[in-house]
């Protein structure tokens, strides 16, 4: 009798066990999907990568689009990406920091289509101005540029997702990677 009460609360224990394995498994998958959420990044979504330069020639007519300025964009995104800067810092010791909202007019795959980003610009320069400008050439720079939910058009309609920049100082170019989601 002691032994099938020990079996059956062996076999009891078991199960309680394997329970818990699953409910922990589901948790972990719900943290894991949670953290892709979070960086940016969601499963299922496309990685694209490229560089930019800055549109020198104004072969995008910037000043058409009412942008502050514009990239040449070449890669997985090729075409115009207008930047409309909204404000912007620099610290005495030159540390820049600039948020703005962003237009990209092009093609993937071949296709074309727009959307629009916010962004987030940080660098450091040689030294700032008074009205909060940088002076001198930068040393560093990276940005964050985190697509606008409902914006895209085109082949972007619905995407959804996040490019990242970091500058080159040497090449004098900006690559870049991300990810759409459609």
């Amino acid at each position: 009798m002691k032994k099938l009460i020990l079996l059956a609360a062996a076999g009891v224990l078991l199960l309680s066990c394997k329970k818990e394995l699953v409910e922990n498994q589901q948790e972990q998958n719900e943290l894991s999907k949670s953290a892709n959420e979070i960086a940016g990044r969601t499963v299922g979504a496309t990685q694209i990568a490229g560089v930019s330069y800055y549109d020198a020639n104004d072969e995008c007519n910037s000043a058409g689009q009412g942008a502050t300025y514009a990239l040449n964009m070449t890669g997985d995104l090729t075409g115009c990406w207008y930047i409309f800067i909204d404000k912007f810092d620099c610290t005495p010791g030159g540390a820049y920091m600039e948020l703005g909202r962003e237009l990209f007019v092009g093609t993937y795959k071949g296709e074309s289509g727009s959307f629009w980003t916010t962004y987030r610009f940080e660098a450091r320069y040689e030294g700032c101005a008074a009205d909060g400008s940088y002076l001198g050439a930068e040393i560093v720079g990276r940005c964050q540029h985190p697509i606008i939910e409902g914006s895209g058009e085109g082949v972007f309609k619905g995407v959804k997702g996040r490019l990242d920049m970091k500058d080159d100082i040497a090449a004098g170019n900006y690559p870049y990677r991300g990810h759409l989601r459609f």
